[in-house]
């Protein structure tokens, strides 16, 4: 059996991937088990932000492998302080708690969010609301998918946890009117990834911090997709010059190499964690912490944040300059982007399954966007030349359209 075959043989058939086989990858480009070689415009949806095998993060992981890699949080070790010192610095806030998924990071949140409710706003026992935006994802345990807009997501999961309130996104009078005496917090993303790199209304995330502070919420976002680069800023909140309560990360976090994330917060909300209330065999391990530490490093470094903000603004201009009646809309932030096709010309994985045969790697999603969003390292010819496929690409979808009608 070949790689395919063995996957659909022993796999649950929980993905669908694109028919390729990948073995290699270095940079911003990946290698099929054929070698092919691919440019990659996914990044493992942020996780690969640095790019594949960074040697910097790859010395470091294997350095600290060989010292010590897992002991327990029953004692101390040497590597997680300076990585949480870090990670405060380059949010702004107080204090840490390190996890392994950006899912697990999201549950952290949520019960940091129910406990500060109860112990500091004084919401009755099992009262607690969190306030949601419809098209969220924040990850895909049977709490969060409870409250998912998404009928995939929750068909044959429940029954689901309650205290969620869904609202509109971007929709700052809704979210008011949505506002109880029994909200603790609002969870969002500040730009929506899975639902199709949806930006918000200028001024969104202001009016939320003024909003949350006006009623006595907490205000946590979810940047485990937005954060550490992706958008242009160290994490999208700063393109407003705000400061939540919570921010969650995750994936550029592991440098692309490990699972690291880490719910991070100002310290009257932190400080509602007590020894035992939460915990993770492997969160804050001594690998994981200075996988974590040195992803930070390089982006610093290397500039990759500034260099996210000049490719993106490129990124976009290309985009929008496409002319195309298969290209419905262009998104994003930074080097961050989605490609609405039209749906009545193609579906977006019949896009991302041609791109695939002009060696540029992407993923649909909701089956009419098609997501750009390259390693932070790409080089400005190999952005081109992606760019240039899609445009070929597009130009065929709709070659094939034509004919199609006139048959």
């Amino acid at each position: 059996m070949n790689a395919i075959d063995l996957e659909a043989r022993y796999a649950a058939h929980n993905y669908e991937p694109l028919p390729v086989v990948l073995t290699r990858g270095e940079g911003a480009h990946l290698w099929d088990v054929d070698g092919r070689k691919y440019i990659d415009m996914m990044s493992a949806y942020s996780a690969a932000s640095h790019g594949h095998g960074h040697p910097r993060i790859l010395a470091a992981l294997n350095e600290q492998a060989k010292r010590l890699a897992v002991p327990s949080r029953a004692y101390f070790n040497d590597r997680l302080g300076p990585f949480l010192k870090e990670i405060c610095r380059v949010t702004g806030l107080d204090a840490a708690l390190p996890m392994n998924t950006g899912a697990e990071a999201v549950e952290t949140a949520i019960k940091a969010a129910r406990r500060w409710g109860y112990r500091v706003k004084g919401i009755p026992k099992d009262r607690a609301e969190i306030i949601v935006a419809n098209g969220n994802f924040h990850g895909r345990t049977t709490t969060i998918i409870g409250f998912s807009s998404e009928a995939d997501y929750r068909d044959g999961f429940g029954p689901f946890a309650p205290g969620f309130v869904s609202v509109p996104y971007g929709d700052l009078a809704a979210i008011e009117r949505a506002i109880s005496p029994n909200t603790a917090a609002i969870l969002m993303e500040p730009i929506q990834g899975e639902a199709g790199i949806i930006v918000p209304p200028a001024g969104f995330l202001t009016g939320l911090r003024q909003l949350c502070d006006k009623r006595n919420v907490l205000l946590i976002l979810d940047e485990v997709q937005s954060g550490l680069g992706r958008t242009g800023a160290w994490f999208a909140y700063q393109h407003e010059g705000i400061r939540p309560d919570g921010v969650v990360l995750g994936k550029a976090l592991g440098g692309g190499v490990l699972p690291v994330s880490a719910f991070v917060g100002q310290r009257h909300l932190m400080d509602v964690f007590t020894p035992g209330s939460h915990g993770s065999t492997f969160g804050g391990n001594p690998l994981a912490a200075t996988v974590g530490l040195e992803a930070i490093n390089v982006l610093r470094d290397e500039k990759l944040i500034e260099r996210s903000r000049e490719l993106g603004e490129y990124l976009l201009t290309r985009l929008r300059a496409i002319k195309s009646p298969a290209l419905k809309d262009v998104r994003g932030r930074g080097l961050w982007a989605g490609a609405e096709i039209e749906p009545k010309i193609a579906s977006a994985r019949t896009v991302c399954e041609r791109l695939l045969k002009k060696g540029v790697l992407s993923k649909e999603t909701h089956h009419t966007v098609v997501r750009l969003a390259p390693p932070l390292i790409i080089s400005r010819q190999d952005l081109d030349s992606a760019i240039d496929r899609l445009d070929e690409t597009l130009a065929e979808v709709c070659k094939t359209a034509r004919a199609y009608a006139a048959a």
